[in-house]
């Protein structure tokens, strides 16, 4: 279920974004009228599963959910289809508008799609706000990668990355997969750690959280099959001591839980303002066999944190918005060029249709939805940017060369651009998927 739950997610959000960004290309090729052959969400090799015609235009839905198309007459695209191209131009084929039209036309779909990811920002901060948790004294808690590779320890308060204060998680986790000298505070001390470049490769093979809120270790749930079901644990239970040390914090309790493995030894829970004191298995791998839970906003505050939630009007959700849009984009660039980075080995977290559907929730939330539209938005802009044959950007190339030299591209030599582009796109999506079922076979 919660598989299914992910794919419709992604699906429904591939298609509002396919429609979306083709409506860039189809309405001011049809401003400049410019016909417009087949406008199609999906392809349609072989055959569709629906398709009905109006005006000269076919609409309809394929059976490959890779994107979707418009083919414009008189145009080099995807389909391959130059048969038109050996007969003189007709004044409503896109070869017989001027190069400034045709430009127009190319970029309609990446300007659609910037456009949408700013409009999303803006109506996701008007509608629900935004939402901080302000940062704790007491550091966080790290994944074993980022203890073994890097260096840190739970509890570390990062100062700076790279000479500079990065404030919220997800900022730190995006800061540390780029590298750098990160400046600690640990117990009295200041200390400066360093990011190895193939750091991302390692993270890439689990995506395991680099980083976590230490929080206190409160009982959620103690399941039937327990080795601890008949010990008097109960939920809600706050574990706040392990053989006479007090621990605040989960990693604290795991840190000394790790040296009796397999032991019975004494805890002390706080239940309902009563401290209590218990007996309890830790199995061979130090665990209790319990579920955690998360504290309440009390407890969270008394630890230093703070839930806030700030409203905006709409007009001050605007530049908000739109400076979330550009922060993004930023953030997208910079993770793109670790990829040519070769000590990184950033190419191995490449990722296919797997992947990007993999960061829906497994449970519906529109807020949540909308941001993850967005950011594909604007990753789809982007892409189709890039100066590649077969992509928006390839022809834009051609476009501007034909602007400034005042001379069209030779017609042999777009197919023959196109094709290569074709072949790249595919090898490309091609090693992304199958990196995906790598990781779902062996790991």
């Amino acid at each position: 279920m919660e598989t299914f739950i992910k794919a419709s997610q992604f699906l429904l959000s591939l298609s509002f974004l396919v429609i979306l960004h083709e409506l860039g290309h189809f309405i001011p090729a049809k401003f400049f009228k410019t016909k417009v052959e087949k406008f199609y969400l999906f392809f349609d090799p072989w055959f569709s599963l629906f398709k009905w015609k109006k005006n000269g235009t076919e609409y309809g839905i394929g059976w490959l959910p890779l994107g979707g198309y418009v083919k414009i007459a008189g145009m080099v695209d995807e389909s391959m289809d130059t048969k038109q191209l050996n007969k003189p131009a007709e004044p409503w084929e896109f070869r017989a508008k001027p190069a400034w039209q045709r430009l127009i036309i190319m970029l309609g779909g990446v300007f659609v799609n910037f456009m949408l990811a700013f409009a999303i920002y803006i109506g996701v901060i008007y509608v629900w706000g935004e939402t901080t948790l302000s940062e704790s004294k007491d550091g966080y808690m790290y994944s074993e990668l980022a203890q073994e590779k890097i260096g840190f320890e739970n509890g570390d308060v990062i100062l700076a990355i790279n000479g500079k204060y990065v404030d919220g998680m997800q900022k730190i986790t995006e800061e540390l997969l780029y590298g750098g000298d990160i400046q600690v505070k640990r117990a009295n001390d200041t200390l400066t750690l360093h990011v190895p470049e193939d750091f991302l490769a390692h993270w890439a093979e689990n995506k395991e959280p680099i980083l976590n809120y230490r929080m206190p270790f409160f009982v959620a749930q103690i399941p039937k099959e327990s080795h601890n079901a008949e010990t008097g644990l109960e939920p809600k239970d706050h574990i706040i001591g392990i053989l006479g040390d007090s621990v605040r914090f989960v990693d604290e309790f795991v840190k000394i839980a790790e040296k009796h493995k397999g032991e019975k030894l004494e805890i002390s829970v706080l239940r309902k303002h009563e401290k209590i004191q218990l007996h309890v298995q830790l199995d061979s791998a130090a665990k209790l066999g319990v579920m955690r839970g998360l504290p309440d906003l009390a407890s969270l505050e008394k630890l230093g944190y703070r839930l806030e939630t700030k409203h905006y009007t709409l007009a001050a959700s605007i530049p908000l918005g739109i400076k979330k849009g550009f922060a993004t984009l930023q953030s997208y660039i910079r993770q793109f060029q670790l990829i040519f980075n070769p000590k990184t080995e950033a190419y191995k977290s490449l990722g296919g249709f797997v992947s990007m559907g993999s960061i829906f929730p497994s449970v519906f939330d529109w807020q949540t939805f909308w941001g993850i539209t967005a950011f594909l938005s604007i990753i789809l802009g982007f892409m189709n940017l890039l100066p590649i044959p077969a992509l928006d950007g390839g022809h834009v190339v051609f476009l501007l060369y034909e602007i400034i030299t005042g001379k069209a591209a030779n017609q042999k030599v777009l197919e023959v651009a196109q094709t290569i582009g074709m072949i790249l796109l595919f090898g490309l999506m091609f090693y992304a998927n199958l990196n995906d079922l790598f990781k779902f076979i062996f790991k």
